[in-house]
């Protein structure tokens, strides 16, 4: 590229369910870095593994992985824009470890726990924040107990262990479908979890590192879905316009300051880097869970974490400078370290 700008290349797509989340969210990216101060390039994987080089929509100028190692080795620095299984639960985050160049959010560690609810439950609750619970149903397993069903009640949500955007997610209101509901997630993960339904208001916030190493918590947002949904579902999140995002929820500072509390801390508790997006649950009482964190979170046009973001006053490109200052600074610690 031979400029003094800063070299970027936007790594999207994948074989994963949410292949086409992460076109969207790499759109996105694409469109708003800053082109007086990046050179670009992008590396997609396309839904049969196949890795390509070159810009979205042209002739490829390379093909395969190891046309896309030599690219991703040359460039200052990796923005993943992958979703999914292989793009956010540390296989990539791996693979950019070991050819050495600095990447975008989480590290290998974080991620992988971040993508496995299961775990991810469990390192959040040993530090002491208050999450959803869940009945585990591993491969051939194919049923919960009596006394399961009897603790987590009804209605329940029935998810893949390992998925994102709500794919493969069914709500339960009666035990005659959790059959059904488990199949549907197993398409997604062998491993299933069965949540029970939480009352109250669904809350997500942000968290983004600075270059500085100051975290900061994005407003929170209230999420509320059309009749037609009973949940946050796959088509509430990406085809339905009446969805409502509301930024900032309406709480007091009391609820505000809790949920604050619990964003902060739970990116702490996986040791994630970069950038959070952390969902709770507020109930009546004024108490709150965890229910999922995403270590990358969507980053299209009607994604939730920019949106936050913006209802901070930060634009979508000083975000993505945020995010980009904040690996670099991070890799050039780490080299002072080695």
């Amino acid at each position: 590229m031979g400029t003094s700008k800063t070299q970027v290349a936007v790594l999207f797509g994948g074989p994963a369910g949410e292949h086409e989340i992460s076109c969207d969210s790499a759109a996105g990216v694409l469109a708003h870095l800053n082109p007086d101060r990046y050179d670009v390039i992008d590396v997609k994987v396309d839904v049969d593994g196949t890795w390509m080089v070159g810009p979205q929509g042209d002739t490829d100028t390379g093909r395969g992985l190891g046309a896309a190692l030599d690219t991703l080795r040359g460039v200052d620095v990796v923005f993943p824009a992958l979703h999914g299984k292989f793009g956010e639960d540390g296989t990539v985050q791996s693979v950019l470890e070991m050819i050495g160049v600095p990447y975008v959010g989480s590290g290998v560690l974080a991620s992988a726990v971040g993508m496995d609810k299961e775990y991810a439950k469990k390192l959040l609750a040993a530090e002491g924040i208050p999450v959803v619970g869940a009945a585990v149903l591993r491969a051939g397993v194919d049923s919960l107990s009596a006394e399961e069903k009897a603790h987590l009640g009804l209605p329940v949500f029935v998810k893949p262990a390992r998925g994102g955007s709500s794919l493969g997610v069914t709500r339960v209101d009666s035990w005659e479908g959790l059959a059904h509901a488990i199949s549907a997630a197993r398409l997604y993960d062998p491993k299933v979890l069965v949540e029970p339904a939480v009352a109250g208001r669904e809350i997500d916030l942000g968290v983004l590192e600075m270059p500085d190493g100051e975290l900061r918590v994005s407003p929170p947002m209230e999420i509320t879905v059309s009749a037609g949904h009973t949940f946050f579902d796959y088509d509430a999140k990406y085809h339905d316009s009446s969805t409502a995002f509301e930024i900032p929820a309406r709480l007091d500072p009391d609820a505000r300051d809790l949920l604050d509390d619990l964003a902060r801390r739970a990116f702490l508790a996986l040791d994630c880097a970069g950038l959070l997006r952390v969902d709770c649950f507020l109930r009546d009482n004024g108490s709150a869970v965890v229910t999922e964190v995403n270590t990358l979170p969507g980053l299209g046009s009607v994604s939730q974490y920019p949106a936050m973001w913006r209802g901070a006053g930060l634009s979508y490109p000083d975000l993505l400078d945020t995010l980009i200052d904040t690996s670099l600074r991070r890799s050039a610690c780490d080299r002072m370290i080695r």
